[in-house]
């Protein structure tokens, strides 16, 4: 019989992630929110708890666990702040996991120590302003060869964690091909490592966001930046294929974030069903209430397991790219349809930011966008089934 009992050491986890989101994160995140501002003390928290090394090897400094750990603690995180939480998926899933999984000797020992300890942040420079879920299309960013250094052109959008104060190094997607144009059988893209700091990057200002207030989003633009050649992250010419390995990653830990969130929003309103009282009974009283509640429990639970599968096959060695986008699917639509009902439930108070399910509610929509939107989800899924249709 297949089970989905946590084990002791997995269930610890969970339960040191549960009290430092409730006791660390909750009492101080909505400041951080609605001014827009890095939590950087949060953060130093976290390093100090080991997030940022949960799935590396002690040997670069990390915990020795593995990916099932990670999204343990993005689900634990969300439940009360996704701002937070992204932070953690984006500095671990596509900012430091390249590294490990592509990069050189010297380039993981360089990177990986800092990383790991969450005392420097990574980032993953994919999107592109022309782009979109285009990746390959939308690709203008050029990257030539000058003697031992990589001069580099072009732009990235909505880059998490590309302009903190402790971000040291971000990974970009760039055509590296020679012919005029990037197109066709002559595009070769490769992954490049451009150290923060670097002459000719240009870290653009935060962008003003609808939510995840609390985390590090801008454009970066390049111009005539040169690094070393042997920053070359990978082969040359297997960037884009390397960077689809970090996807589908990434989407099952973006779903367990998500998952986290549909969770995080009925203890909200379980908790407040209690407290508030209508017409002279608490609101947990009324059917109506009783019902609403309960179909989001039933959306979170099934959300959870979406995720718990596919990042049990991750961290088996399985193949996991279709139950990667079920999963990121299931879990986006739990958290978008629990954090509607959720504001619902709170009536006015929902619209107020100082409760926790505004910034839900707000923080919801992007999880059906990011990483992929839920229309190449199904694409992907569709594929994975047989069936022809473009693909992603």
């Amino acid at each position: 019989m297949v089970g989905f009992t946590l084990s002791d050491e997995q269930e610890a986890l969970r339960s040191t992630v549960e009290q430092f989101a409730r006791e660390v994160v909750a009492p101080v995140i909505a400041d951080y929110y609605e001014q827009g501002e890095f939590p950087y003390g949060i953060v130093a928290e976290m390093g100090k708890l080991g997030l940022f090394g949960l799935p590396f090897p002690e040997d670069y400094g990390g915990m020795g666990g593995d990916y099932f750990a990670l999204c343990l603690a993005l689900h634990e995180l969300a439940r009360v702040d996704s701002s937070v939480a992204i932070t953690l998926e984006a500095a671990v899933g596509l900012g430091a996991m390249p590294i490990y999984r592509f990069g050189s000797e010297a380039q993981k020992d360089r990177w990986l120590p800092d990383l790991c300890r969450g005392d420097r942040l990574a980032a993953f420079g994919l999107t592109e302003p022309g782009g979109g879920s285009d990746i390959p299309g939308g690709m203008r960013t050029r990257a030539r060869l000058d003697g031992d250094e990589w001069i580099i052109d072009g732009s990235k959008a909505f880059i998490t964690n590309a302009g903190t104060a402790i971000t040291s190094v971000v990974s970009v997607l760039a055509w590296t091909g020679s012919s005029a144009e990037p197109s066709g059988a002559s595009r070769e893209i490769s992954a490049i490592m451009v150290p923060a700091g670097t002459p000719g990057l240009t870290v653009g200002p935060e962008y003003s966001k609808v939510g995840w207030r609390a985390s590090d989003t801008r454009e970066l633009s390049f111009s005539g930046c040169r690094v070393p050649r042997e920053n070359l992250l990978g082969e040359c010419g297997r960037g884009y294929a390397q960077f689809l390995q970090t996807l589908d990653e990434g989407r099952v830990a973006i779903a367990a974030l998500a998952a986290g969130l549909a969770e995080g929003c009925v203890d909200e309103c379980l908790r407040y069903a209690r407290e508030r009282s209508a017409f002279g009974h608490e609101l947990g009283h009324y059917q109506a209430i009783q019902f609403k509640i309960a179909d989001m429990a039933a959306r979170a639970h099934l959300a959870r397991l979406a995720w718990y599968d596919a990042a049990a096959r991750v961290t088996a060695g399985h193949p996991f790219k279709s139950q990667a986008a079920i999963a990121k699917l299931t879990c986006a639509n739990a958290a978008m349809d629990n954090a509607r009902d959720a504001t619902q439930i709170f009536g006015g108070y929902g619209f107020m930011n100082e409760f926790p399910v505004a910034r839900f509610y707000r923080d919801a929509k992007v999880l059906e966008i990011g990483e992929g939107t839920s229309e190449v989800q199904r694409m992907v899924i569709a594929r994975q089934l047989g069936l022809d249709g473009p693909r992603a």
